[in-house]
C-alpha cells in the first residue's frame, strides 16, 4: 500500500532480544523456565485465594488483582518473545501489533496503579490494624480495583488511539521484542511530536502518581514500625513489605528509564534490559 512516496508498512519483523546465535537456545529454555513459574504461581495465588474462604478479605483480594494483572502483562508478552528465540523471522501483522500494544498498555498502567493500592492496603494493615475492616472493606476494596483497571483502560484508550493517526514506512523491523511505543514510533514517516508529548505526560502521571503513593505509604509504615518496642514485632512488620519494596523499586526504575526520558536520549538497544525486568523478571 501506497501513500504518497511512501511504501506504507503493513507488517512488522520484532527484533531478537539479542544477536548472539549461541544464547538464542538457552534464552529461550531461560524465560520459558521464568514464564512457566510465573503462571503456576499466579494461578495458585489466585486459585487459593478463590477457594480459600479464610482469605475472602479484602488485602487478599488486592493480591489476586496483582496476580491476574502480572500473569496477563506476562502472557501477552513472552509467548511471542520465545517464538523470536526459534524462528529466523518473527513476523506481525499490524492488527496483531495493535492488539499486543492495547492490551500490554491495559496491564502495565493497571500495575502501577495496583501496586500503590497495594502500598495503601499495606499502610492501613499495619498504622491502624483496628481500623482495617472499616477503612478497607468489601466494597471499598472492588471500588479501589475498579478504579486501577480504569485507569489501564483510559491510558491504553488514549496511547492506541494516537497511534492509528500514525503511518509506518521508514522500516519493517521494529527494534524491541515486543511492540512497545517508542520503537513504533521510531518507525513513522512524519512527526510524531504529539504521540511523544502523550507518551511523556501519561508515563508521568502513570508513574509519578504511584511512586507518590507508595512513598508516603512507606513513610508512614517506616515511622510506625520504629514505635513497636519489640525487636521481634519490628522483624515480623518489616518482612511483611520488605518484598514489596524490592518488586517496586525493580519495576518503577526499570519503567521510568524506558519511558521518561526523550525519544532523541533514549536508545531501545539500552533499553531492552531494564524492558525484560519490568515484564518478566518481576512477575515471578
Amino acid at each position: 500500500m501506497t501513500e504518497g512516496n511512501y511504501s506504507i508498512v503493513t507488517e512488522f519483523v520484532l527484533a531478537v532480544l539479542t544477536e548472539k546465535q549461541e544464547l538464542q537456545l538457552p534464552l529461550f529454555f531461560l524465560f520459558l523456565g521464568i514464564y512457566m513459574f510465573t503462571v503456576m504461581g499466579n494461578l495458585s495465588m489466585i486459585t487459593l485465594i478463590g477457594f480459600s474462604s479464610q482469605l475472602h478479605a479484602p488485602m487478599y483480594y488486592t493480591f489476586s488483582s496483582l496476580s491476574f494483572t502480572d500473569l496477563c502483562h506476562s502472557t501477552v508478552i513472552t509467548p511471542k518473545m520465545l517464538v523470536n528465540f526459534v524462528v529466523e523471522k518473527n513476523i506481525i501483522s499490524y492488527p496483531e501489533w495493535m492488539t499486543q500494544l492495547y492490551f500490554l498498555l491495559v496491564f502495565g498502567i493497571s500495575e502501577c496503579h495496583m501496586l500503590a493500592a497495594m502500598a495503601y492496603d499495606c499502610y492501613i494493615v499495619i498504622c491502624s490494624p483496628l481500623l482495617y475492616n472499616v477503612t478497607m472493606s468489601s466494597q471499598v476494596c472492588c471500588w479501589l480495583v475498579a478504579g486501577v483497571y480504569s485507569m489501564g483502560l483510559v491510558g491504553a484508550t488514549s496511547h492506541t488511539v494516537c497511534m492509528l493517526r500514525v503511518l509506518f514506512c521508514k522500516a519493517d523491523i521494529i527494534n524491541h521484542y515486543f511492540c512497545d511505543l517508542i520503537p513504533l514510533l521510531e518507525l513513522s514517516c512524519y512527526s510524531t511530536f504529539i504521540n511523544e508529548v502523550v507518551v511523556l505526560c501519561l508515563s508521568a502521571f502513570n508513574i509519578f502518581l504511584p511512586t507518590l503513593a507508595i512513598l508516603s505509604s512507606y513513610i508512614f509504615i517506616i515511622a510506625s514500625i520504629l514505635h513497636i518496642c519489640f525487636t521481634e514485632g519490628r522483624s515480623k512488620a518489616f518482612s511483611t513489605f520488605v518484598s514489596h519494596i524490592l518488586a517496586v523499586a525493580v519495576f518503577f526504575g526499570s519503567v521510568s528509564f524506558m519511558y521518561l526520558q526523550p525519544s532523541s536520549v533514549s536508545s531501545m538497544n539500552q533499553g531492552k534490559l531494564p524492558a525484560v525486568l519490568y515484564t518478566t523478571v518481576v512477575k515471578w
